[in-house]
């Protein structure tokens, strides 16, 4: 049985990246922008993203598939990690994202043990 706040929790973990994945959509053309030059099709790999994103946020939210949802995000975000925010360092920016990221895969990671699918 779930308590209270593994509830809340869960649910204010996945918010974010539904309204991230949406902004992935919202404002495809200068996000564009932050793709490294060595990736091809730098819109595909937006759109790609922004629909990652809401759908883990969405099965996160759900309680449906989170730790699936969870280890496929944090993927993702390891994939951020590698490809954008590391090759950008040591700009400031790029070391706030590349923490925030960090912190993101840490907390899908936690809950992705936290349950079974």
């Amino acid at each position: 049985m779930q308590t209270l706040t593994h509830v809340v929790g869960r649910i204010l973990f996945g918010i974010p990246f539904v309204v991230f994945g949406l902004f992935h959509f919202i404002n495809a053309g200068v996000l564009v922008s932050s793709v490294p030059g060595y990736l091809p099709f730098p819109l595909v790999l937006v759109y790609i993203t922004g629909a990652a994103m809401v759908l883990a946020g969405a099965s996160i939210i759900s309680g449906k598939k989170v730790r699936t949802a969870c280890l496929l995000l944090a993927l993702l975000l390891l994939i951020f990690i590698v490809l954008v925010d590391i090759p950008g360092l040591p700009n400031q920016l790029s070391v706030g994202a590349l923490l925030k990221d960090l912190a993101l895969l840490g907390g899908a990671l936690t809950l992705a043990g936290n349950y079974v699918d």
